[in-house]
């Protein structure tokens, strides 16, 4: 039977609406509405500890539209989970009021673990009984402030957050005086990558990340790498959907886009304008975990966390 449900995902980077009609019994999930808003969430949480108020101002923006898309399309349920930025913050009480003043519900600041469920759950589920696929699978989510990694075959075998994402290490090693450094140096590039080989240390403690077949790559950073790889003329989401970007086609783009001026990256046609600035750390979060795993491809997953949320309301 199915059931009309909303999915709100609430990240550092990014903002996102799902309005679909879940039926358990078939394992179909039809999108009727999917839409994602960059509001920075997370600016400056990593070094203030607080939601900047023109953050939250965003954020609450985004949410009244989203307001009424749901009630345009009838969803029966709804249901709001927020991740790195907001279980960070010191007033995260200020989000949480914000949010249930305008949509009713209560946002649910969630763990690294929960977001790594819904994450597998949405990436995954349909990719079941695909023999080109070897399992187990590692799911990558490269978001914002975090990145989650989940091991697993028909069950989640480890899962781990770990506090790198292409906007906690931009601005904590890109930023100078208030801007980003253009083109980023390689002293830069270093600290960057040091920090990520740390994460994936503490990562391979509880994941056994090298005993995957497949990797399957989730969220902005990593769909952005793959419309690059694919010389799209603009961001089309079902061309970037289970498409696979080798290795070697990874590095060349990562050291393309940390070498490119924000000009030179801004005029790649699939780049959204929120990523322009992220975008190499995020890249070269994906290039890492290629390198530590050693994948020779990335599946790449436009259904995610977003889609674990609407399964989780069926």
């Amino acid at each position: 039977m199915k059931t009309r449900v909303a999915a709100v995902d609430c990240g550092t980077n990014s903002i996102r609406l799902l309005v679909a009609d879940a039926d358990p019994d078939t394992g179909e999930l039809v999108d009727l509405d999917r839409r994602m808003t960059i509001v920075r969430l997370g600016q400056g949480v990593d070094r203030t500890g607080r939601l900047a108020p023109e953050a939250l101002d965003r954020t609450f923006a985004a949410c009244r539209e989203y307001a009424e898309v749901i009630k345009e399309h009838g969803a029966e349920r709804l249901r709001f989970v927020a991740t790195s930025a907001s279980r960070d913050a010191e007033n995260r009480d200020d989000f949480v009021r914000g949010v249930l003043d305008i949509l009713g519900v209560e946002p649910e600041v969630i763990s690294g673990g929960q977001e790594a469920e819904f994450s597998f759950t949405g990436a995954t589920k349909e990719l079941t009984g695909r023999d080109d696929l070897a399992k187990p699978y590692l799911v990558v989510d490269i978001g914002g402030g975090s990145t989650e990694f989940v091991v697993g075959d028909d069950h989640v075998r480890g899962a781990r957050s770990v506090d790198i994402g292409c906007v906690r290490m931009t601005e904590r090693h890109l930023v100078r005086d208030g801007v980003v450094t253009d083109p980023p140096t390689g002293e830069q590039v270093r600290a960057i990558r040091a920090d990520i080989e740390a994460a994936l240390d503490l990562a391979e403690e509880s994941v056994p990340l090298r005993e995957a077949r497949t990797l399957v790559g989730l969220a902005g950073s990593v769909t952005t790498v793959a419309a690059i790889a694919l010389g799209l003329a603009e961001y089309d989401s079902e061309a970037i959907h289970h498409s696979r970007v080798p290795v070697d086609r990874v590095r060349e783009i990562t050291e393309r886009l940390l070498a490119a001026t924000h000009a030179e990256r801004a005029e790649i046609p699939s780049m959204h304008p929120g990523r322009v600035d992220v975008i190499g750390a995020g890249a070269l979060v994906l290039l890492a975990i290629m390198e530590r795993t050693g994948a020779r491809e990335v599946v790449v997953s436009e259904h995610d966390i977003l889609d674990g949320i609407a399964w989780s309301l069926a």
